[in-house]
């Protein structure tokens, strides 16, 4: 190679190298988070919470868990050792236990007692699985939802150990061969990998409401922006009184109860 060429090379090399050194300089050198910008149609909200009312959910009414499961790829073991769940009903002396006093026992027992009611993750604003997780398989989004990343779940468990809510669920078998009707349009699992419910982010992505929330006929769930002052369930919570799932421990979850 001529003196020309080789000349002609390096200066255009180190051309390139100042033109495309100095923006990624000035990015590394930035102490400000990096910005992303959230799809054009995807619903805005700065805090995501759900209102459930539990006096117009029918116990003996599935819609909601039966939408959410087939959309999710939520599999079907047939048995309660292996049971992989999203959102599931309990009666009420399982999700509020402790809360019954000889005062209002009464009242529990004439209208609370016998009643299903309707859980998933709290989706906390303090919560406590993604402070064990070693891998940061879980992780809370800015906008309050609390996440899951299945590549990088190893199975480990802490993060159940920790939810005081149990409403993580642990894949012990291969999943897929236990669902009736696989949608492409979701991830399936893989066994020793955790799972639970994420509020329907890829749906929200698309400006869609959760598939719970759009499945109940008796709209017993209302899904919306709690720094929204005008959203639905703002209005619902400054109307009815609610009540949390053991809030004393200082998780702040986000499911709020009319009873």
């Amino acid at each position: 190679m001529d003196n020309s060429k080789r000349n002609f090379l390096k200066i255009a090399g180190f051309s390139l190298l100042g033109i495309g050194a100095h923006p990624l300089k000035k990015i590394l050198a930035s102490k400000e988070e990096p910005k992303f910008l959230p799809p054009p149609k995807a619903l805005p909200g700065k805090r995501w919470a759900m209102v459930i009312d539990i006096k117009k959910c029918k116990t003996d009414c599935y819609d909601c868990i039966n939408a959410c499961h087939q959309l999710h790829n939520v599999p079907n073991f047939g048995n309660p050792k292996d049971e992989v769940k999203w959102i599931w009903k309990e009666p009420y002396e399982k999700v509020f236990p402790g809360e019954e006093n000889k005062y209002t026992a009464e009242y529990i027992d004439q209208t609370l007692k016998g009643i299903e009611f309707l859980l998933l993750c709290n989706h906390c604003d303090n919560p406590p699985c993604v402070r064990v997780c070693p891998t940061k398989a879980t992780w809370k989004r800015a906008d309050g939802i609390v996440m899951m990343d299945y590549h990088r779940c190893i199975g480990c468990r802490f993060c159940m150990a920790a939810c005081p809510y149990g409403s993580r669920s642990l894949n012990w078998r291969d999943p897929r061969p236990f669902i009736k009707t696989i949608n492409k349009e979701f991830p399936t699992r893989t066994r020793g990998v955790v799972e639970k419910c994420n509020f329907c982010s890829e749906r929200l992505a698309k400006g869609l409401m959760p598939a719970c929330v759009e499945a109940c006929k008796e709209k017993a769930l209302v899904f919306g922006d709690l720094e929204d002052p005008n959203s639905p369930v703002r209005e619902l919570l400054r109307s009815h009184h609610s009540i949390r799932r053991k809030a004393h421990l200082g998780t702040m979850p986000q499911i709020y109860y009319i009873v």
